[in-house]
């Protein structure tokens, strides 16, 4: 059994910089709810989690520091927010916006995490609530529009390997 550090990391003296945007990663969080393989839209469930202040959803994100790599980054901040660990997937991409404190320009970046453990026991589980949903409805209820752009290319990708894996069958029927 791994440990869980219990405690989040804080302070802003690691932060990573790009000139003045402060970078930040997360992840959105995903399952397959009918078999191991996405086959439709239908069939993959994402994790949001409320904001800290708030009841706001969004996918976990935050800071990525200097003693990290992107992807290191993205999974700590996946299990000190959301509870949860798993394989992080090639970048969905990077996205420019403001937080909502002083009007600072941020770099998010985003990856895709294929869920495999949900924990009892988290850093921020008495901050924030975690719910998994469907696609449409974390599109209905997520409040950032970039996090929404990142979800469509989860699902865009996600269609795509099906459809590849689907002609590979094909093909390897055919010979």
């Amino acid at each position: 059994m791994v440990k869980v550090n219990m405690v989040s990391r804080s302070g802003r003296h690691l932060q990573r910089y790009n000139g003045t945007c402060r970078q930040v990663v997360g992840c959105i969080p995903y399952r397959y709810t009918k078999t191991d393989q996405f086959s439709s839209v239908e069939d993959l469930e994402v994790l949001l989690i409320s904001s800290q202040k708030s009841q706001r959803m969004m996918f976990p994100k935050g800071g990525w520091e200097l003693d990290e790599s992107m992807e290191d980054a993205a999974l700590r901040e996946t299990v000190e927010e959301a509870g949860v660990r798993g394989k992080v997937e090639r970048e969905l991409g990077k996205w420019a916006y403001l937080s909502k404190r002083g009007g600072i320009v941020h770099e998010g970046y985003m990856f895709p995490m294929l869920v495999n453990e949900q924990l009892d026991f988290w850093p921020e589980k008495d901050l924030r609530k975690r719910r998994w949903m469907s696609v449409a409805q974390a599109r209905e209820v997520c409040q950032y529009s970039w996090m929404k752009e990142a979800l469509d290319k989860l699902v865009h990708r996600q269609r795509e390997m099906h459809l590849k894996q689907n002609e590979e069958k094909d093909e390897a029927r055919c010979t």
